[in-house]
């Protein structure tokens, strides 16, 4: 009996945010934008437009930097949801579509299409066009025998491309590639190759024992089979989020104790309205904050039970931070985030129904902010005359 090839894909949904932008604004169509936030508040570019990249602005870039690269550069603010409820409409089709599908991250997966009689080609160009007709977003393909070759077609693809690498062909297509476009090959790493005369793929297919090991010990041997296209990790489907988490960087450093705790209540109720979206609630607590000298530390606590419930986030939270913070220091950065995630099951209590009277309250705030935007309901400011000495502070 013939062995079964295995036929993995790989899907990367084009610039991803860039493009549902353009679904929602059309007059982005062919401009160079990105999504990110300000250059003034210590922005960075979450995704660049296909114009914009032309100018060498790209992911991770700040803000500032990209403006100045690309004077006529519009900036776009973010809208979360719509890239959550688009990446779902895919992931759905995908998960519709193929016996075992790995999501990576909101915009890629692996799709194992192994035993599939239709030819890998063919189970690719159907989704495009699918996904195209009823999204309107492009994306790009790569079909291999393997992960990690699947992966680099799909780059080398970019953008709106269908890169198939046939049965036995690993090796010969990655051969004329630069050493970077390896997973697990890094600036650090290249660097070391390039010092040893190893620009391309094939060249680190082919280098000796005694090239490499001088310089990376044991994970020479690790890095030679990757360039051959060798890869034994099989697509693993993961539907639950590890953790959910929130952060945002300050435009000046800020000491201010009540902005700083308002702050800190926004990114709880972000991170409650994604569980709940989600019907999934957390244990493990965390906040993280990061001081004017860039040194960043993390404090956590286990909850009593799992919770998708802003009070009861931002209470634990509150409480990680008056531990750790002092008061007037600068805080360049502050984040909450929970993980130990669980599909939410609350243990009942005779008597104290109370939480339930929060999450309906909750749901129909979620529904409303889903609807208008974030800032479509905000806590109102209660004055407390016990702290008539501290301004600004306020729930």
């Amino acid at each position: 009996m013939a062995q079964v090839r295995p036929l993995i894909l790989h899907v990367d949904l084009d610039s991803f945010f860039c493009s549902v932008e353009v679904l929602l604004d059309p007059r982005l169509e062919g401009k160079a934008f990105v999504v990110g936030g300000r250059p003034q508040s210590r922005g960075v570019v979450a995704s660049a437009s296909y114009p914009a990249r032309k100018f060498g602005v790209h992911s991770a870039m700040p803000t500032a930097q990209a403006v100045r690269l690309c004077p006529q550069l519009e900036i776009v603010e973010s809208h979360r949801n719509a890239y959550r409820e688009f990446s779902h409409k895919v992931m759905s089709l995908l998960h519709r579509s193929a016996p075992l599908v790995e999501q990576l991250s909101i915009d890629e997966a692996f799709l194992d299409m192994t035993g599939d009689r239709r030819q890998g080609r063919t189970i690719a160009d159907g989704l495009k066009r699918e996904i195209l007709e009823q999204f309107g977003l492009t994306t790009s393909w790569g079909v291999a025998e393997n992960k990690l070759v699947s992966k680099i077609a799909t780059e080398v693809g970019k953008p709106d491309g269908l890169v198939v690498v046939p049965p036995g062909g690993a090796a010969e297509f990655l051969a004329p590639l630069p050493v970077e476009m390896l997973w697990g090959v890094g600036p650090k790493t290249r660097l070391a190759l390039t010092e040893l005369g190893i620009r391309t793929i094939g060249q680190l297919a082919g280098a000796s024992l005694s090239q490499l090991k001088p310089a990376f010990g044991d994970r020479w041997a690790d890095l030679v089979a990757r360039a051959k296209g060798q890869d034994s990790r099989p697509v693993v489907e993961e539907r639950q989020a590890k953790s959910m988490s929130a952060e945002t960087t300050f435009a000046r450093d800020l000491s201010d104790r009540g902005a700083l705790e308002r702050t800190l209540r926004e990114l709880c109720e972000e991170v409650g309205m994604r569980l709940r979206s989600e019907g999934l609630a957390g244990t493990t607590l965390r906040i993280k904050l990061r001081w004017s000298d860039f040194t960043t530390i993390t404090r956590q606590t286990q909850l009593d039970q799992p919770t998708d419930l802003d009070p009861e986030i931002f209470a634990g939270a509150l409480a990680l931070f008056h531990k750790t913070w002092r008061p007037g220091r600068p805080v360049r950065l502050i984040g909450v985030g929970l993980a130990g995630l669980s599909p939410q099951m609350r243990q009942l209590d005779l008597f104290d129904r109370s939480w339930q009277e929060d999450d309906r309250l909750l749901r129909a705030v979620d529904e409303i902010r889903h609807k208008y935007g974030r800032k479509a309901l905000r806590r109102a400011v209660q004055l407390d005359s016990s702290h008539d000495d501290e301004p600004g502070r306020g729930d």
